[in-house]
């Protein structure tokens, strides 16, 4: 395992971009927007942030990025995607040519885009993950949920059952990983001094 401070991207098109670079910075990593092609060339490894798939699929296509980020993830580049990221690294997306989704296939698995319902229904929860002492507290917005999964792929995360009665959204897989890539639901780049998750990402990267 390499002891050098990893250089880990983070996609500057849309979403929580600068409260995830402050989170690789304070979890060891040396942090860097992207916004053209030519800078994937150094990474590490790579964030995908929330946001809208629809219109960061959109942006990744007008940047040219599409292809060369597509090209480093199938050679293994290390990644993590939240929310929309996830979204972006799934290979299979229900409805994802009528919305303008081009997923990068990264991850063989099935998400299902604002599956958890909308602005309204955004919540928060406490979520054991594997690989992360103690629960991580959860932060879901339009959050998508995962429907399908590989036989390569570990769920790290589920959503708890709370108290009784229909709770459509008990159960469902929110965080996964295939590899040294990594996806959650939910954004924990918002839970200010917890940075777990990304240090979780930072130690995968080095591993590699």
């Amino acid at each position: 395992m390499s002891t050098a401070a990893p250089v880990i991207g983070v996609l500057a098109l849309q979403g929580g971009v600068a409260e995830h670079l402050a989170a690789l910075d304070r979890s060891g990593a040396v942090a860097k927007p992207v916004r053209r092609p030519e800078e994937l060339a150094d990474l590490h490894g790579v964030v995908l942030p929330g946001g809208e798939s629809t219109t960061m699929s959109r942006l990744l296509h007008s940047f040219e990025l599409f292809e060369p980020l597509r090209e480093r993830l199938a050679a293994g580049l290390p990644a993590y995607g939240s929310c929309a990221g996830m979204v972006l690294l799934a290979d299979d997306v229900p409805g994802a040519a009528e919305a303008g989704v081009t997923p990068l296939g990264a991850l063989d698995m099935t998400v299902r885009r604002n599956a958890f319902g909308r602005q309204v229904d955004s919540f928060e929860a406490d979520l054991d993950f594997t690989g992360v002492a103690g629960p991580v507290h959860a932060v879901f917005i339009r959050a998508p949920w995962v429907e399908r999964i590989g036989p390569g792929v570990q769920v790290l995360a589920e959503v708890t059952p709370r108290g009784s009665g229909d709770q459509p959204a008990a159960g469902r897989i929110v965080a996964v990983q295939q590899g040294r890539v990594l996806a959650t639901s939910f954004h924990p780049e918002l839970v200010r001094g917890d940075e777990r998750v990304h240090r979780h990402f930072v130690h995968t990267v080095r591993a590699g």
